[in-house]
């Protein structure tokens, strides 16, 4: 028995060598930590506990998200996330990058829109206003999970923690008036 350790295939960046032009250009579609866990252990699983709500959670496990390292830079991965249904992003493609340091998994990776978004945690040059990606990052979060909550972000965005506070303060004041306009900037930029 071997004592090397096998990485976690959804934790590490990793690329495969030979690949054409067009396949670096793809996206691989990010394994569901639950279906993983799943069969790894058939017990039933633990009741863990959730911040987001059930409801919200069955919209994002709808939601496609996938993640792949950009050519052969195992440091540079592109992520494409669509807008959640039900959300003000439904139907959008949003694309990010996220890039890891040598330090990883023990410090987050840098994840940024290249897709303009009007969000009130997200702002103008594509920085995501989230904790797990700043002071509540954990070496246990992998990909998956951090894309699960950018998801969420899109679907409760946090006006209390604003990136743009302008756009936080019309999302609490004129909400009908927030939301007409990121379907227009939905429409006009991630279609």
């Amino acid at each position: 028995m071997s004592s090397e350790v096998q990485p976690r295939p959804d934790d590490s960046p990793n690329t495969s060598g030979g690949s054409s032009d067009a396949e670096q250009r793809e996206v691989a579609p990010v394994e569901q930590p639950e279906e993983r866990e799943q069969e790894r252990d058939p017990a039933p699983p633990k009741k863990k506990e959730a911040k987001i709500s059930s409801k919200t959670a069955a919209k994002l496990s709808t939601s496609a998200k996938s993640a792949g390292p950009k050519g052969d830079n195992i440091y540079e991965w592109r992520s494409t996330i669509l807008g959640p249904p039900g959300s003000v992003y439904e139907g959008g493609v949003f694309f990010l990058d996220i890039a890891f340091t040598p330090d990883y998994p023990f410090k987050p990776p840098k994840v940024t829109f290249r897709t303009r978004i009007y969000h009130c945690n997200i702002n103008s040059q594509g920085v995501i206003c989230l904790d797990i990606l700043k002071d509540n990052w954990s070496p246990a979060l992998t990909i998956s999970k951090v894309l699960l909550s950018i998801c969420s972000l899109l679907t409760d965005c946090n006006p209390a923690d604003p990136l743009v506070g302008s756009i936080a303060t019309q999302y609490t004041t004129n909400r009908p008036e927030h939301d007409r306009i990121a379907k227009q900037w939905t429409k006009r930029y991630a279609t």
